[in-house]
């Protein structure tokens, strides 16, 4: 009988007033984050009926007002009594490629600004590495663009030149 009574002991887990405090707490922001979110990103994330109705509830509350504060802390209440952890993984991996997308973006126009900036150079430099683009409409663009630019013109070129490089230069 001793030995059922330490198993049992052993299963369970104390936790303290403060650690549950801190639990909570963290619920209530996840439970902001998803009030946050669109209904199109909303749908994609494996939510039960109840606490999406709860979430549409918190969005059409203004903020200023304590019901909003009320019903994320009944969101949190919810989210106590369900497994979190799918929740979070399907927020990590949109955010993972919203960070991705941004960072590939980033990477375009900074290969844009050095076509502009160098020239030729930076062409040959990056038809080493991406082959398949075409040097002759690049060098074109760059004119353009460098001629838009002298003549204070707006910068069609030279976002041409950036939507050239989106649509050829695959994402990793």
């Amino acid at each position: 009988m001793d030995n059922n009574f330490e198993d049992s002991a052993d299963e369970l887990e104390y936790k303290s007033k403060t650690q549950l405090k801190n639990e909570s707490s963290a619920l209530q922001k996840l439970g902001e984050k998803l009030v946050s979110l669109s209904p199109q990103v909303l749908a994609k994330l494996p939510l039960d009926d109840e606490l999406t109705d709860a979430i549409k509830l918190a969005q059409r509350i203004n903020k200023r007002q304590e019901g909003w504060r009320r019903q994320l802390q009944f969101i949190g209440k919810l989210m106590r009594s369900r497994d979190v952890e799918p929740i979070e993984l399907e927020l990590a991996k949109m955010e993972g490629a919203h960070q991705q997308a941004n960072q590939h973006f980033h990477k375009l126009e900074q290969w844009r600004d050095r076509l502009l900036q160098k020239g030729d150079s930076e062409v040959n430099m990056l038809l080493e590495e991406h082959a398949h683009l075409d040097r002759q409409k690049l060098r074109t663009l760059i004119r353009q663009a460098n001629k838009q630019q002298k003549e204070n013109k707006p910068p069609k070129a030279a976002r041409e030149i950036f939507q050239y490089l989106k649509e050829n230069l695959p994402q990793q």
